[in-house]
């Protein structure tokens, strides 16, 4: 079994869904007591949050970079970043060590094609939505993205930051989501892409009917997967 890093923290509360996943799918595969070898960086999450709303996005990379080493030097046989938006700095972080980086939208591609959907939308913070580091991914790949309208994508930015990062799980939150949800879905979105590893605590597949690809899902089990050669 291949030895797991995990750069985490960011928030640490999708961190935790990272961490069970793996366990749950390594338990799944191999039975008895067996769970997954990991090594584990948190970052302090307020240094990442306020160097992305002051755009230092250099800064960020050098913190990630630096956990990435931490991990490598550890022992880790690849690595995982475990938030979709700090994937905006994972080339420099990839450059920053020998192991490989198992990128969370390639992933996400990789699901997205599997299903046969060549359409899908993406929710995540403003930065995911907005910029192309991660909707580049998928559109090279031949999928076609879809995004929410910009008042819709400052509510989802709002709710991820002032509530979800902090914990808080809302349902009239939880409503709006799934509005803007049926909106997507009306303009021919074939899948809805969770972009935000901590979405998925708050839309959950009971809410409702539309094919949901939870990206922290998807990179756990991926990430697992890849540890025990599956």
């Amino acid at each position: 079994m291949k030895t797991i890093g995990l750069l985490g923290g960011m928030s640490w509360e999708s961190t935790v869904s990272y961490y069970q996943i793996i366990n749950r799918v390594v338990k799944q595969r191999l039975g008895g007591f067996h769970s997954a070898k990991c090594l584990l960086f948190s970052v302090d999450f307020a240094e990442i949050e306020t160097c992305q709303a002051e755009g230092r996005w250099d800064d960020a990379a050098a913190i990630l970079a630096d956990g990435a080493r931490r991990l490598e030097r550890g022992g880790a046989d690849f690595m995982l970043i475990c938030t979709n938006t700090m994937h905006k700095v994972a080339p420099q972080v990839a450059a920053a060590v020998n192991i490989p980086l198992l990128h969370l939208a390639e992933v996400t591609a990789n699901e997205l094609l599997r299903r046969g959907m060549t359409r899908a939308a993406l929710l995540g913070t403003r930065y995911t939505m907005e910029e192309d580091f991660y909707s580049g991914v998928l559109q090279r790949r031949g999928i076609e993205v879809l995004t929410p309208d910009a008042e819709d994508r400052g509510m989802i930015n709002d709710v991820i930051f002032k509530e979800l990062c902090m914990g808080r799980i809302d349902e009239a939150s939880r409503q709006k989501f799934l509005s803007v949800i049926d909106g997507l879905r009306g303009q021919g979105a074939q899948g809805i892409v969770l972009g935000c590893t901590e979405i998925g605590l708050l839309v959950r597949p009971q809410d409702t009917d539309a094919p949901m690809l939870d990206t922290t899902l998807l990179h756990a089990t991926a990430a697992a997967e890849m540890a025990l050669d599956c």
